[in-house]
């Protein structure tokens, strides 16, 4: 995790500029309440990590404050401070810290919070989103790619196919909607997606064909729900998509060089 000036800290900065626009979009239209809901999870997720730095002398991450963020923004509503601690507790603790923290991690500690809230507490309200907050998520991603702190292929392997949806009116808007946001928080993670540059390419696109499986096929399931749900499963696969580009790599190595 360190090369020069980047180090694990330095990425996590870049990310938290990156997810700027869309922090005060959605704080502008949350308001207050938005506000308290992320100040809560920050100070959920700050406790846990004091406590490993304490057992284990694991340095804190800045890395908490994008989990806190895609929690606030994305977890169920009305959940109270015990269900909510809860759920940060199992996501923070198991999805990242005992694996060492944020870099050392298989999927986004956030994604395995609010899969965990989602099918734990299926009679809470999962939030919408109005359309300048998913916009925002448009320079996010583009600050991202300039940063070099977000995959540009898993950003452009899931636009591509939700573009097509888009305009064959396969995906309807609040999905959409919820898919853009998710797609930068959670799925364009730089540790959570596909290493390889073709795993990259098919981790976005499967992303998208997950939403859109789910959008047409999912009856009564809320758009962020769809969304975290396509992001958990792509998340699973992607150590998958690595292998394979991978061997098909390693294959067309040995073809090259007439090795058996």
């Amino acid at each position: 995790m360190t090369r020069g000036m980047w180090t694990r800290e330095t990425v996590a900065l870049m990310l938290l500029a990156a997810y700027l626009p869309l922090a005060l979009f959605w704080a502008w239209h949350g308001g207050a309440e938005a506000l308290g809901r992320f100040a809560l999870a920050a100070v959920i997720v700050a406790v846990w990590h004091v406590v490993f730095l304490l057992a284990r002398a694991q340095a804190p991450s800045l890395s908490g404050m994008i989990v806190a963020l895609a929690v606030a923004m994305l977890a169920p509503e009305d959940l109270g401070v015990i269900r909510l601690a809860l759920g940060l507790s199992f996501g923070v603790v198991l999805g990242e810290l005992v694996f060492g923290g944020w870099g050392r991690n298989v999927v986004h500690p956030a994604t395995v919070t609010l899969s965990f809230l989602g099918f734990g507490f299926p009679a809470f309200a999962w939030p919408g989103f109005d359309a300048p907050v998913a916009w925002a998520a448009i320079p996010a991603a583009l600050i991202g790619i300039a940063t070099g702190t977000m995959p540009a292929a898993v950003l452009a392997g899931a636009a591509g196919l939700g573009a097509a949806a888009l305009l064959l009116g396969a995906v309807p808007q609040a999905v959409l909607f919820a898919a853009c946001i998710v797609l930068v928080l959670l799925v364009a993670d730089p540790v959570a997606s596909a290493a390889t540059t073709p795993g990259r390419w098919v981790n976005g696109a499967l992303y998208a064909a997950l939403v859109i499986l789910f959008a047409r096929g999912w009856a009564g399931a809320a758009p962020a729900q769809i969304a975290v749900s396509a992001a958990l499963l792509t998340s699973l696969v992607a150590p998958l998509l690595d292998e394979a580009a991978l061997a098909l790599w390693t294959a067309r190595r040995k073809g090259r060089h007439g090795r058996t």
